[in-house]
């Protein structure tokens, strides 16, 4: 965890605070300000962390990183001159700008918690009763009107089938079908009889995702219509149904001729009732073709055209369809679009799904390649696996795919809509790791944080964790695995009590660990708890035959992370290829077909064997054993550079294989990962 102090507690600091006191990676030491009274003072009081007036004496403490959120260039310079070596500055400007984000973010939620709102307010409101059901055909919202018609509360509704609450209902059909129904006649249950328009809900990858109900009950329009023979009286009524909608709005009669447009039409087109009424259908159009005239020709109703209208070019996305009376057309309607609110609604749903995604598994058994018989034994053994509730062992060598397996795993299981947490044993260091994974109350260590943390275990509560490295965790850890394993339980680090939690745990390694029992570095029970569900993921070398099935995919897949267009490889490249070991497996196919395409012509549009590498020897140039050396370094200097040459020259004889490496090099993993983060290797 980095220990961080912030330098200014003002608007930039104060935001600071706010968004670094949420994460787990970081640790507020301490905030200074020259202003006793500075909001960002008060704000670190309230969450505990130390404050001072004066930031000098914090500098050759152990900081890890120092922001500067005072915009004063003459701190900045101080701060970056007095620091130590290894503390990282990072100027006030960054403060302003995150400042800056954190205010557009509460005025984009809330002005889409606003628009939500309205949308449910209108649904609501309206005459027409409104029925939508997912695709497997249960109930997800029912408006006022519907409860009313129907004649049930929406606690009848939700969460039920559409057949427990309309037995006659064809909402299952237009599904099947996706074809929609207009106008059609029902009978309820109730003895209302109602006129109902049926839609399929498609997604934009043609796949059908429900589909809803609109429906009048037309024993009410008829009670209505003899109540109201004054024609006068139904107009003003019309007029008021459409004045009060939220939805833009133009009715032309049969010649094409504007009769009404509502506040809402005005709102988005700039246009009154003065430039519509009386004029041409095409009046409103800066850029496009009138879809009311051609519904007027057509008889058909039109869906989703986009044009330009009114003085302002306003980009719409338009509806429209004929009012035909007794087979006569009477005219048409049109609804319109706003295409910029439909565009920001549409971001901030993808922002919302991005911030989901990171707390699911991102990968399905779709996208694990490879049809040889090993690879499909493999997908079988995690298909049934994935359907019971045992503990997971993926086994292989590094590189083979081992957490693919888990997140596609944990997407075939009942917890598919839980969290998949992902943890690296070894990359986590041994002293905060029971931390980490356990979590801890309120001063159980110094530094803890007021309140305590939750543990990825309990993050992961009702999903998964996917253990990786599990063969480096010490034995101290490893009892502790099997107490959660065996009692279904964690206890926190400084508690007493025990919390119960149920969670599916995956585990992998790369390690022998049959080997590890021998040698008393992995615990038996332990081992016997793990292995009741092994899945040995091969290496490349024994599915050799999926090699051009997987360079067809690593192919596409760097193509659009370069912006290339390469179409294929020819097969002396691919018999070459197969006659080499692949001792780095996937990683390393994916490493050598990335650097043929990045070196090729932009014109080439198939890799040959001249593209790729020697791969009978060491693929990767030498490097000499030792580096040149500055005539201004030190001697630390000096060592570090040695040292980061060195372990990336073992890396690459190991095809970057990090547990061969941290034996080559006679250290441990973690002190490998560590030197790795330390000298920014990649």
């Amino acid at each position: 965890m980095k220990r961080v102090l912030i330098v200014g507690a003002g608007k930039g600091g104060s935001a600071l605070l706010e968004i670094l006191s949420n994460t787990n990676k970081m640790n507020i030491i301490g905030v200074t300000d020259t202003n006793p009274d500075a909001k960002g003072l008060k704000l670190a009081a309230e969450h505990g962390i130390p404050i001072d007036t004066d930031f000098t004496k914090w500098l050759q403490g152990d900081v890890d990183i120092i922001v500067e959120a005072t915009g004063n260039e003459k701190v900045l310079e101080y701060l970056l001159e007095k620091r130590n070596r290894k503390t990282v500055v990072i100027p006030g400007s960054v403060a302003y700008i995150i400042s800056e984000l954190m205010e557009e973010k509460e005025s984009l939620l809330e002005r889409l918690k606003l628009e939500t709102n309205n949308q449910e307010l209108i649904l609501n409101n309206i005459h027409d009763g409104m029925i939508v059901v997912d695709e497997q055909e249960m109930v997800q919202f029912v408006n006022k009107s519907a409860e009313r018609i129907i004649g049930l509360d929406k606690e009848n509704f939700n969460g039920l089938n559409i057949k427990h609450v309309i037995a006659r209902t064809r909402l299952p059909h237009v599904m099947r079908s996706r074809r929609k129904e207009v106008n059609q006649r029902l009978v309820l249950e109730n003895g209302k009889k109602i006129i109902t328009t049926r839609i399929p809900i498609i997604n934009s990858e043609e796949m059908v995702v429900g589909a809803f109900a609109v429906f009048k009950d037309i024993t009410e329009v008829m009670n209505l219509a003899e109540e109201n023979t004054d024609l006068k009286e139904i107009k003003i009524l019309l007029e008021a149904i459409i004045h009060s909608s939220d939805e833009a709005i133009s009715v032309v009669d049969e010649n094409g001729t504007g009769i009404m447009i509502n506040p809402a039409y005005t709102r988005i087109t700039g246009l009154r009732d003065s430039d519509i009424i009386g004029k041409p259908a095409t009046a409103d159009i800066t850029e496009g073709e009138s879809m009311h005239m051609k519904v007027l020709q057509t008889r058909r109703a039109v869906r989703g055209v986009r044009m330009k209208v009114g003085p302002s070019r306003k980009e719409v996305l338009v509806n429209v369809a004929p009012v035909i009376v007794d087979g006569k057309i009477k005219g048409s309607v049109g609804v319109l679009h706003d295409v910029s609110e439909i565009q920001t609604l549409t971001s901030e749903l993808k922002r919302a799904r991005r911030i989901i995604r990171n707390l699911e598994a991102k990968y399905t058994f779709d996208d694990i390649i490879g049809s040889s018989t090993e690879m499909q034994i493999a997908l079988e053994q995690a298909k049934v696996g994935a359907k019971t509730p045992a503990t997971v062992l993926l086994r292989g060598d590094s590189g083979t795919g081992k957490e693919l397996f888990a997140h596609a795993i944990h997407n075939e299981s009942d917890r598919k809509h839980n969290k998949f947490i992902r943890v690296n044993c070894a990359s986590i260091a041994e002293n905060i790791l029971e931390s980490e994974l356990f979590g801890y109350e309120e001063g159980a260590f110094t530094g803890a944080k007021q309140g305590g943390k939750r543990g990825f275990f309990e993050e992961a509560n009702m999903g998964s964790i996917f253990l990786d490295e599990i063969g480096e965790l010490s034995l101290h850890m490893q009892a502790k695995l099997l107490r959660v394993l065996q009692e279904g339980e964690i206890i926190r680090v400084g508690a007493s009590s025990p919390v119960t939690i149920d969670v599916r745990v995956i585990t992998a390694t790369n390690v022998n660990l049959e080997k590890a029992i021998m040698n008393r570095t992995f615990r038996e029970d332990l081992y016997y708890r793990l292995n009741r569900l092994p899945i040995y993921i091969p290496s490349l070398k024994e599915r050799i035959e999926d090699l051009p099935e997987l360079i067809d995919f690593l192919i596409q897949k760097i193509n659009q992370d370069y912006g290339r267009n390469m179409k294929s490889i020819d097969e002396e490249a691919i018999s070459y290829l197969k006659r080499y070991e692949w001792p780095g497996n996937v990683r390393e196919l994916e490493n050598i077909i990335g650097r043929a395409m990045i070196y090729m012509d932009m014109n080439e549009d198939a890799i040959n064997k001249k593209h790729l590498p020697n791969l009978r020897t060491d693929e990767l140039p030498e490097q000499s054993s030792v580096p040149v050396v500055a005539q201004d370094e030190t001697l630390q200097e000096a060592m570090d550079n040695y040292e980061k040459a060195y372990i990336k020259r073992v890396l690459n004889e190991h095809h970057h294989n990090k547990t061969k490496t941290a034996k080559a090099l006679n250290i441990s993993i973690r002190n490998l990962y560590y030197k790795i983060e330390k000298h920014g290797i990649e």
